[in-house]
């Protein structure tokens, strides 16, 4: 069967809170050796929606650069302004990403007409590779397995969508409405927990976070599906189901996760950019307990 699963990286920050591209390096390095398939760069758990521009540019040409097609590379190019989306996203490609990923426009209610217009408009002058972005909970918009099927029936360059919802039955409805007539769409699930039914049902797996800390376990479940093994399957479910406890940690859980990270030895500043708190020492007691649970070995 098809199963990738795709790290969502964080950001690490600096001092004084700038992109630090060194530490970004070591946690590419991280999840490569770690058997990750593939990395998105800037995606919600990247904190896109808070970085400066030339700095994400500035990021994206190291890290494709670094990674070296040692894993798939995908951009989030995520701007509610139109043509800086646009001229983001055309500037990864440009600099050998594998294709960008794009979040629907949020703030206001829309309807499908709008987000249709807005996807129509930004895959005719995108000149690669698009995977949708659909993250309800974000956004207030939920994307439709009949919208996104007229929209892969239109542009060529839109050839998948992390669905980032809290049932699998979306995510199952886009599997049947979209693969049916293209069978090469991919289809990720934006939750952990959700890769094994995913990939079970059709789809191609996951774009989830908690790889970030634990990437021997994301790798070695997709491997798992990969070879059709189900028993080591349902041991990796079961450790994920263990994990997903980190989620609730604390209200935000990109500092939770950036703290995992630390705890298990990656060489990076847990800070975030304003206004995410960094983990206290009852979240880091919490955080540990989980990992431990999910039978994770800590380093610090």
């Amino acid at each position: 069967m098809n199963a990738k699963w795709i790290t969502p990286a964080v950001t690490a920050l600096d001092e004084n809170g700038h992109i630090d591209t060194e530490a970004n390096k070591r946690i590419y390095e991280h999840l490569i050796r770690g058997g990750m398939d593939g990395i998105l760069i800037f995606g919600s758990i990247g904190e896109f929606f808070a970085l400066p521009m030339e700095e994400k540019k500035n990021m994206v040409r190291e890290a494709v650069a670094y990674i070296d097609h040692r894993a798939t590379v995908y951009i989030g190019t995520n701007s509610m302004e139109f043509e800086e989306c646009v001229e983001f996203s055309n500037f990864a490609l440009d600099a050998g990403a594998d294709g960008v990923m794009v979040i629907s426009p949020y703030y206001f209610n829309l309807s499908d007409r709008a987000v249709e217009k807005f996807y129509d408009s930004l895959a005719d002058r995108v000149h690669g590779p698009v995977l949708l972005y659909n993250f309800p909970a974000r956004t207030g918009y939920d994307l439709k397995p009949e919208v996104i099927l007229g929209l892969a029936r239109r542009h060529k360059n839109i050839v998948g969508i992390k669905d980032t919802v809290g049932t699998m039955g979306h995510t199952r409805e886009i599997i049947q409405t979209v693969k049916s007539e293209f069978p090469e769409f991919l289809v990720y699930s934006g939750f952990d927990e959700f890769f094994a039914h995913n990939v079970l049902s059709g789809g191609d797996g996951c774009i989830a976070g908690l790889s970030n800390f634990a990437p021997e376990v994301a790798a070695g479940f997709a491997k798992a599906a990969r070879d059709n093994d189900l028993e080591a399957m349902q041991t990796y479910q079961q450790k994920i189901d263990s994990l997903m406890a980190i989620y609730d940690v604390a209200e935000q859980f990109i500092p939770i996760i950036k703290k995992a990270m630390v705890l298990r030895g990656v060489e990076m500043d847990p800070a975030c950019t304003v206004p995410l708190l960094t983990a206290d020492e009852n979240e880091t007691e919490k955080n540990q307990a989980n990992i431990k649970t999910g039978g994770i070995t800590l380093i610090s």
